[in-house]
C-alpha cells in the first residue's frame, strides 16, 4: 500500500513538473511579442478565475479575514517573485530560468531564522551553500560568458522565499483556499496597473496561448498539490527535479539551447543540495514541501 501511495505520488509530481515545464516555455514563447507585464497579470487573473467554483461551493464565509496586512504581504512578494522569474524565463536559456528558481528552498531557512527565528539544522546550512555554489556556477561571474539577468531570477527567489514565510505565519487561522484567493485577488488587482501603459491587443493565437498558460499552469498545481497528499513529500520532494530535464528538453527543441557545462556543473550541486537537504525529513520541512504548491505560479 505504502508503494502505491509512494509510485502514485512520484507519478503526480512527474506530471505536474511536466505542465510547470511545459508553462515556462509558454512564458518564454510569449515573452517574444508580450511584455512581462500583461503574461504576469494573465497568469494571476486565470487562476482567481479557476478558483471561483470553489468559492460558489463554499461561499464567502469563508472569505473573512483579520489578516488582511499578511495577506497584502504575502501577495505583494510573491509577485515580486513573478514578475522576476518571468523575466528571467524570457531572456535566458530556460534550463538556467528553472535552475535559479530551484534555489528558492536555499534561502527559505535564513528567511525563516531571521524573522521567526526557527534554527537552521546542520544538514540544511550545507545545503545553503552547495546550493549557492551551484549559483555560482550558472551565473560564471568573470566568464566571457557571465550571465547577469540571472541575479534577476536570485533576487525573485529570495521574494518567493519571503512569500513562503508568509504563508506559515498564516496557516494558524487562515485556511488554503482563502490564502489561494487573496493571493489571486492582490496579485491580479497589482498587476493590472502596468497595463494602463504596457497594453498590447494580442491576436487570436496569443489568447490561445494566455488561456493554455492558465489551464496548464492550474492542471501542474492541482497535480502537485494531489501528489503531495497521497505521499510522503520527503520521499517524492526530489522528482521536482526531474523539471530540469522538461526544461532542458523544451529549450533544446523549440529555441535550440544547449545546456553549458558550467550549467551542468551547476545542476549538479543544486540537486546535491537540495537531495543532501531532503535526509530524515522533519515536519517543518514537510511543511515546506506543501508551502511550495502555494507559491509556485512561475
Amino acid at each position: 500500500m505504502q508503494k502505491d501511495s509512494l509510485l502514485k505520488g512520484a507519478l503526480y509530481i512527474l506530471a505536474a513538473e511536466f505542465l510547470l515545464s511545459a508553462m515556462a516555455a509558454i512564458i518564454k514563447h510569449l515573452s517574444q511579442e508580450l511584455p512581462i507585464e500583461m503574461i504576469v497579470f494573465f497568469r494571476n487573473f486565470f487562476g482567481l478565475l479557476a478558483l471561483l467554483p470553489l468559492l460558489a461551493h463554499g461561499g464567502l464565509s469563508q472569505l473573512r479575514t483579520n489578516r488582511i496586512g499578511m495577506h497584502l504581504l504575502r501577495g505583494l512578494t510573491g509577485v515580486t517573485a513573478m514578475y522576476g522569474f518571468f523575466f528571467v524565463i524570457g531572456n535566458i536559456p530556460l534550463t538556467e530560468a528553472v535552475l535559479v528558481k530551484l534555489t528558492t528552498p536555499f534561502f527559505l531557512p535564513i528567511i525563516t531564522f531571521l524573522w521567526l527565528g526557527e534554527a537552521i539544522r546542520s544538514n540544511t546550512k550545507w545545503a545553503i551553500v552547495i546550493g549557492f555554489i551551484g549559483v555560482i556556477f550558472i551565473l560564471r561571474p568573470g566568464a566571457d560568458n557571465f550571465e547577469p539577468l540571472a541575479i534577476i531570477g536570485v533576487f525573485a527567489a529570495v521574494f518567493a522565499s519571503f512569500a513562503k514565510v508568509c504563508i506559515r505565519r498564516m496557516a494558524t487561522t487562515e485556511p488554503s483556499i482563502r490564502i489561494v484567493f487573496y493571493f489571486g485577488l492582490i496579485c491580479s488587482s497589482v498587476t493590472a496597473i502596468p497595463l494602463i501603459w504596457s497594453w498590447q491587443t494580442p491576436s487570436t493565437e496569443t489568447w490561445l496561448w494566455l488561456i493554455g498558460m492558465g489551464i496548464i499552469g492550474s492542471c501542474g498545481q492541482i497535480l502537485m498539490t494531489r501528489g503531495y497528499q497521497v505521499a510522503n513529500p520527503g520521499q517524492i520532494g526530489p522528482y521536482v527535479y526531474s523539471s530540469l530535464i522538461y526544461a532542458s528538453a523544451f529549450g533544446w527543441y523549440f529555441w535550440g539551447e544547449t545546456p553549458l557545462l558550467t550549467t551542468a556543473i551547476g545542476c549538479v550541486f543544486i540537486i546535491g543540495a537540495g537531495l543532501w537537504n531532503m535526509k530524515k525529513p522533519t515536519v517543518r520541512q514537510k511543511q515546506d514541501a506543501q508551502d511550495t504548491i502555494a507559491i509556485n505560479n512561475g
